[in-house]
């Protein structure tokens, strides 16, 4: 039986982490999200630190040159320029991922782990969304925000997600042609998603997609 992944993008606020937990719960499988820097730091020996901190550099206006380009490629080894670049801090995480399903089944959040698995038969690529009302909502319960300060939060936060992928990718994130599948979770609720997915997760991956019996 071959392994399969299941890749979640999700707006900020939408639950779609929390519906990924619960997935992964559900099909007894690895939850995979910001472990994945620590994966790759020991995949490739770069400090962790670097990883997080090749994050926060997106936001600054150098990075955003040739916004179109494609960054996603071979890792560098230790001798070469660029092994601690950002690009090069990026694909050790999207060949941790690739290794990783070689060895078992997981959920994963973000990373444009889609665009990643993007040829592969055995991922099922998904995309969360909710109104910015909900989400915002949302977060202002979670985080004990203010509806400002909610509202800018979801924004940016949403921002930042789109420019990662442009970045990485050179498309254009929340796309759904992107995906597999789209879901409004203000509208179908947690279970409901679940449910999808795992449908969808049938049909797509097929025979070596296995629902634990409860």
């Amino acid at each position: 039986m071959s392994h399969y992944a299941i890749t979640i993008a999700r707006g900020y606020g939408s639950g779609g982490r929390r519906i990924g937990q619960k997935l992964a719960d559900r099909l007894n499988i690895d939850f995979v999200d910001r472990e994945l820097l620590q994966l790759a730091s020991i995949e490739s020996g770069i400090n962790e630190e670097l990883f997080g901190e090749a994050d926060e550099r997106l936001t600054k206006p150098l990075l955003f040159k040739n916004l179109r380009k494609n960054r996603v490629g071979n890792v560098l080894t230790p001798e070469q320029n660029g092994f601690i670049s950002d690009e090069n801090l990026y694909n050790y995480q999207a060949k941790v991922l690739r290794s990783l399903l070689e060895r078992e089944s997981f959920v994963v959040m973000g990373r444009a782990a889609d665009f990643i698995f993007r040829d592969y038969p055995n991922v099922l690529t998904v995309n969360i969304q909710a109104s910015r009302e909900f989400c915002v909502k949302a977060t202002m319960e979670y985080n004990d925000l203010s509806e400002k300060e909610a509202e800018a939060f979801v924004a940016k936060t949403d921002k930042y997600r789109e420019d990662f992928y442009r970045y990485y990718t050179g498309q254009e994130w929340n796309v759904p042609s992107n995906f597999d599948l789209c879901l409004n979770s203000e509208r179908l609720g947690d279970e409901n998603c679940i449910r999808l997915i795992i449908e969808a997760a049938k049909l797509k991956i097929g025979s070596d997609f296995v629902v634990p019996k409860e």
